[in-house]
């Protein structure tokens, strides 16, 4: 009666295993920074939408100093007489999967939101590379 396995059929086994994992592993490697791209461009089309909510409720949208702010407390009570109770977003300000902020710009009505990437700052090349959201509708 045999116990156990012999060291060679154990060394197959761990050859086999490396084999699949050198296969298996570059492709998966990259895939959490493209999960976090396509994060923020379904973020972007819901800050997008809020805001198409905002200029139909007050026939404009926020200027670029108000910024995404406005679509959560009404930055002007004056300026913005048809404001909702609640604001345009369920919750607070909202931060890309790297924990920054969104950065909104109106230029007289053409509006846009820019997430800086992975490192946080403007520019940068592959995971470190800004995200707008006109490059989200390719």
């Amino acid at each position: 009666m045999r116990k156990g396995f012999s060291l060679i059929e154990i060394m197959i086994v761990i050859i086999i295993l490396g084999l699949l994992a050198g296969l298996v592993l570059p492709n998966l490697l990259g895939q959490g920074e493209q999960a976090k791209r396509k994060i923020v461009c379904i973020q972007m089309q819901s800050i997008k939408d809020a805001l198409k909510n905002f200029k139909l409720q007050n026939g404009m949208y926020p200027t670029t100093e108000e910024g995404i702010k406005a679509l959560l407390t009404n930055p002007d009570e004056e300026k913005y007489k048809s404001y909702p109770n609640g604001g345009f977003l369920d919750e607070k300000e909202p931060h890309d999967p790297w924990k920054n902020p969104y950065i909104y710009t109106n230029d007289e009505g053409a509006i846009d939101i820019l997430s800086l990437g992975a490192d946080g700052k403007e520019g940068g090349r592959a995971e470190a590379a800004d995200i707008a959201m006109s490059s989200c509708n390719k």
